[in-house]
């Protein structure tokens, strides 16, 4: 739940990273030129190679040798004109290599590339330098497999469509970098040992695949939005990794409203990371935020994809319809010109659609907001027994909050105690128990807010 308004508050090794360890040393212009085109480039030979070849990890392995490579040859003859036509092509021939290698081992001596070279260069070219949009989408749908755990698909996708070492995640995740090693080994073990073939699914089992993509990258962007663990709030490069996932897979399925949903949904949460922090890295929670602070070039762009999708047909799914509340936000100016009735509305479609405990804690806010702190907490109450929230934070902070507003001050400390007890993050703990002390003075002195 990114939204700040509802918050009142294989290979039996580890997955290989040296190559993208190895850019980031030296700091020279060649390491820095390097480092940027890998960032977009691994994805792209991967998703390439891994049709060619096979299997993930040789795609990988080759995709690292190629950065290898161009280090090795760029330091004594400078960087190409076109260096990723470059990259392509050393990974093309450091593939066939690999495959003849391997074919001959196995004792395969009649391999058509020998017999036909003319031939099998005609589909080495149409499959290394083919569409690469489909190869990526390939990749993605991979990765993303429904077969692997949440945690593996993220890990996964984090390394090969972002290019993110193993210490990288580790420390997004505040994981240790060998359990993200072994998850990305178990991910490519799972997948080579169920045969997943390298394809794009075909149209009648697209839709479900791709709500598996949307959720590992929204799940992404959520834990940079709102951290659930660690000291800080929010961690502002794993929103930037989702939001380049969610843009790479619009830019591959550009006319699918719900990607498109996703998109506008992280722009325009992530429009406010800025504001979302205060100088020391306290939290600032939304109706208190500095709303010039707020990145007006990503709240452009969430705007104009929810005008793209109005085009397509309209906001009528989960994602759509989210980002059409983040957009009620981000076109008022102050809080206080906020459209709560409008969003209580969106609610209510998104209940209808995705009905979960969750969305019901979400529209019981905008009740509040809209409606009074009466309202909102006719909803809000019965999710206190509901047991699938248990262990849900937001709903004693949510209870806390409308509980304090009206009066109810020494109930409301109780749930900002318990909201407090839940939380994983040290940030988000501190607000709890601070307005859980404000609930005791409030209740000496009978203090009502509004």
């Amino acid at each position: 739940m990114p939204d700040g308004h509802s918050v009142a508050t294989g290979r039996t090794e580890a997955a290989p990273d040296d190559a993208s360890g190895a850019l980031r040393q030296g700091g020279g212009d060649l390491d820095d030129r390097v480092a940027a085109l890998w960032r977009v480039e691994f994805p792209r030979l991967v998703a390439r190679l891994a049709r060619l070849v096979g299997d993930l990890d040789t795609a990988e392995e080759l995709a690292q040798d190629t950065f290898v490579a161009a280090l090795d040859r760029w330091s004594c003859e400078g960087v190409p004109n076109r260096p990723e036509a470059w990259l392509a092509t050393t990974a093309r021939f450091l593939a066939v290599d690999r495959l003849r290698r391997r074919d001959t081992r196995r004792g395969k001596y009649q391999l058509v590339a020998a017999s036909q070279p003319e031939t099998v260069e005609h589909d080495l070219d149409r499959i290394v330098h083919g569409d690469l949009a489909e190869d990526l989408l390939g990749l993605i749908f991979m990765a993303c497999h429904p077969l692997l755990s949440a945690d593996a698909r993220s890990a996964l996708t984090l390394r090969l469509l972002c290019g993110l070492g193993t210490d990288d995640i580790a420390r997004a995740f505040l994981t240790p970098p060998v359990t993200i090693a072994q998850r990305i080994v178990r991910a490519k073990r799972t997948l080579a040992a169920a045969k997943v073939r390298f394809e794009i699914p075909a149209p009648s089992e697209q839709p479900a695949r791709l709500d598996a993509v949307r959720e590992v990258i929204y799940l992404i962007f959520n834990e940079g939005h709102t951290a659930t663990s660690g000291d800080r709030w929010t961690r502002a490069e794993l929103c930037a990794e989702a939001l380049r996932l969610g843009r790479m897979l619009a830019a591959l399925t550009p006319r699918d409203p719900e990607t498109l949903g996703l998109l506008a949904l992280m722009e325009l949460h992530a429009s406010r990371l800025p504001a979302r922090t205060g100088p020391d890295g306290e939290p600032v929670l939304l109706r208190d935020q500095d709303r010039t602070r707020w990145d007006r070039l990503l709240i452009r762009r969430g705007l104009a994809t929810l005008d793209r999708i109005e085009e397509l047909g309209g906001t009528v799914g989960a994602y759509a319809l989210q980002a059409a509340i983040a957009g009620c936000h981000a076109r008022a100016v102050r809080a206080e010109d906020t459209e709560w009735e409008r969003i209580t509305a969106l609610y209510d479609g998104l209940a209808q659609i995705n009905p979960s405990p969750v969305v019901e804690l979400n529209r019981a806010v905008a009740t509040a907001e809209a409606f009074g702190p009466q309202a909102g907490l006719e909803l809000v109450l019965p999710l206190l027994e509901d047991p699938s929230l248990a262990r849900y934070h937001l709903v004693g902070a949510v209870a806390g909050d409308l509980l304090c507003r009206t009066g109810a001050h020494d109930r409301a400390r109780e749930q900002f105690l318990r909201a407090a007890g839940l939380t994983r993050n040290n940030a988000e703990r501190g607000i709890m128990q601070e307005r859980a002390a404000g609930c005791a003075t409030d209740h000496a002195s009978g203090v009502v807010q509004r």
